[in-house]
């Protein structure tokens, strides 16, 4: 009997920890679909921050590191510049990139480092509690902004996608949604383009997913895809925000 659908050879066969809906699962497996076509079996490193994808290093079949919060762009930095010959990626939310991370993600993204983010935003912490994030929604009520962010109290969410773009230092950097079979395909071409960037020596790539969090928004699976559709999509918009050409 022919084989028609088969776990990845980079994702491991074990249960994945997160809560029933995440996203997370499907942007392991376009992670792991994307390094198996560009044969990165023992030839990748991925960096782990803190998060929801915090045990990431046991579902990813490579080499991982565990980096400190929002620290990941600088480990895999180090990672890159001393194994130049590796596909180095880092695989991070909102709240460890945007917030803590801020500022580790702004100047690995500027010096233009030969690493490859996997950023996943949805607009909320996730494993600490569903605090605000710098991502979160106006009007959108998490456990630290019960009654909605506010532009006055919190001003407005952050659009890293956007911002860095606007750096010298990023080769391609895109934002895609894994909220239909059709925005999961883009989004495994984006991630695949990523790392094509990053093996042609391009400089720093980015693919920012816009994923769910049910648990936290209070939601079903069925209605956290759309409210993702409806709510963060206008807010994010989908597409490329910056590409040198290969």
């Amino acid at each position: 009997m022919a084989v028609v659908f088969e776990r990845p050879k980079m994702l491991r066969d074990v249960p994945l920890h997160y809560c029933p809906g995440c996203t997370h699962g499907i942007i392991h497996r376009l992670v792991a679909e994307a390094l198996d076509e560009l044969n990165g079996e023992g030839r990748t490193i991925g960096v782990a921050p803190v998060g929801c994808a915090v045990f990431a290093y046991n579902y990813f079949n490579c080499d991982m590191y565990e980096a400190a919060h929002g620290r990941a762009p600088a480990v895999a930095t180090g990672i890159k510049r001393a194994q130049p010959d590796k596909i180095v990626f880092t695989y991070q939310g909102d709240g460890d990139l945007a917030s803590i991370g801020a500022a580790e993600i702004v100047h690995a993204a500027t010096r233009g480092e030969k690493i490859t983010t996997i950023f996943v935003n949805n607009a909320i912490y996730g494993m600490t509690g569903g605090q605000m994030a710098p991502t979160t929604l106006l009007g959108q009520k998490t456990t630290t902004s019960p009654a909605g962010r506010s532009i006055e109290r919190n001003g407005f969410p952050v659009r890293v996608s956007e911002m860095l773009a606007t750096l010298d230092g990023p080769a391609y950097i895109e934002r895609v949604s894994v909220h239909d079979v059709k925005a999961i395909m883009n989004a495994k071409k984006a991630i695949k383009k990523a790392f094509e960037y990053q093996l042609a020596g391009k400089g720093f790539s980015m693919v920012e997913v816009l994923s769910t969090c049910p648990t936290n928004w209070g939601m079903n699976p069925e209605e956290a895809l759309k409210w993702l559709q409806e709510n963060m999509i206008p807010q994010y918009p989908l597409g490329v925000k910056k590409e040198v050409g290969l």
